[in-house]
């Protein structure tokens, strides 16, 4: 260990208490990233004692990365450099819920299903819920912008995410949007920060907007003989007095995941708010469906959990796909003919975000159908991003796919002036930023 090395050791305890600083090889050598191994592991307890490592990481030009739950290590590039993992395990408080305000403020460490269970009791809920959901941090959801089937009535965490209070590059707490006590000036700092990937800050604490929890749901699967079947039924969904909370499509192989009769495409939707509307709406959907060609199955309260497991658990290769409402059926066929072996697929049908598992094989041969997808859906103004993916082919295919020079321009300028030194999170968002 070099002197450097111990100083700055030194240093790090100093701001924290020494048990929450290691440095040990087999604990920083679970905390690598993409086989970048930091040299500390730093768990701070306050929003300060982050601050103090970040401002110490600024002075001393060190990469550091931010971890919760885990669940997103596989997004984007490998780090190009990293010296220290701030892990927010600790930092897992709820610190202000008002509840007939529809608002809670929560540090960046809570999960989503510790969330979801304190405001159960007043019957609200977060409504982001992609694949996993429950053990992921909340912080962990708006750095990597995850969103799921809710987004299709209740929109991503952009339209929820009401404040931040951020550790910028040099350390200095940071407030943006809701309660404002220094904030930046120019910038929709939420909105900034929503899918940065924690590049531009570290995300402390977050002000929420909620959703009342509905008085009833109804769900039901509607089988295609076809993707095309599929779309049109959307389409007059879409078109339709029905006011849906979710609506995913399903590829043959996704709803063989979720232990249902096969079926060559399939639509799962529910409508939730007062049982009356609920039936009425029930009525108008099973008619679309039907002149879409279609048979409706009404499904059970616990389907979502169902198809939330069999989305996590998908071994293998997972890209977002992302096309026009309008292309839904040129998209699968698109993915089915680019990929293999057979992807499942699914996603939210009124949004255009599709998720495609693939098994993952060859490195080489998996780059090229990916390459070879973005070709095809480019065409409609499509793109293809891989969300989870072994590291060697992250580092063959750009996992982000190409960007215009000028928004990559405006994104690089944005990173200079929240981290000029480049030392939160480098290397793994677009464009290597």
């Amino acid at each position: 260990m070099t002197t450097a090395t111990r100083s700055i050791g030194a240093a790090l305890t100093a701001r924290l208490h020494a048990e929450r600083v290691r440095e040990e090889t087999g604990v920083c050598a679970a905390a690598a990233i993409d086989g970048a191994v930091p040299r500390w592991v730093v768990t701070p307890v306050s929003l300060e004692e982050m601050a103090a490592v970040v401002a110490l990481a600024y002075d001393e030009r060190l990469a550091v990365a931010v971890r919760g739950a885990g669940s997103a290590l596989e997004l984007g590039r490998p780090p190009s450099r990293l010296d220290v993992v701030v892990d927010l395990q600790r930092l897992d408080r709820i610190l202000e819920y008002e509840p007939d305000d529809l608002t809670v403020t929560v540090q960046a460490g809570v999960t989503a299903g510790a969330l979801a269970q304190r405001l159960a009791a007043h019957r609200q809920l977060l409504p982001v819920d992609p694949c996993g959901w429950a053990a992921r941090t909340v912080g962990g959801l708006a750095a990597t912008h995850a969103s799921g089937p809710l987004r299709a009535r209740y929109g991503t965490m952009r339209d929820l995410l009401l404040g931040v209070r951020f550790v910028q590059a040099d350390g200095v707490v940071t407030w943006g949007g809701a309660k404002v006590v220094k904030s930046v000036t120019g910038y929709d700092v939420p909105k900034l920060m929503t899918g940065a990937l924690g590049t531009l800050g570290v995300l402390g604490e977050l002000t929420l907007r909620l959703h009342p929890l509905p008085e009833f749901e109804g769900t039901w699967l509607l089988a295609f003989r076809s993707p095309a079947a599929a779309q049109e039924c959307v389409s007059r969904l879409v078109d339709s007095t029905v006011q849906p909370s979710r609506v995913e499509l399903l590829n043959e192989r996704a709803v063989a995941a979720c232990g249902l009769p096969r079926a060559a495409a399939a639509v799962a939707l529910s409508v939730a708010t007062v049982e009356p509307a609920v039936r009425s709406q029930q009525a108008v959907m099973a008619s679309i469906a039907q002149r879409a060609g279609g048979t409706v199955q009404t499904m059970g309260a616990t389907f979502w959990r169902t198809y939330d497991r069999a989305l996590a658990d998908a071994p293998g290769v997972r890209l977002r796909v992302a096309a026009l409402v309008s292309r839904l059926a040129e998209t699968v066929r698109q993915i089915s003919e680019a990929l293999t072996p057979a992807p499942l697929i699914a996603g939210a049908a009124t949004a255009g975000v599709l998720r495609a598992v693939v098994a993952a094989g060859d490195v080489e041969a998996t780059g090229r159908g990916i390459e070879r997808l973005r070709a095809m859906v480019a065409e409609g103004g499509g793109s293809v991003v891989i969300e989870r993916g072994p590291r060697a082919l992250r580092v063959a295919v750009d996992p982000w796919g190409p960007v215009p020079e000028p928004e990559l321009a405006i994104m690089r300028a944005l990173k200079h002036e929240f981290d000029p030194r480049g030392v939160l999170n480098p290397g793994r968002f677009v464009g290597g930023i």
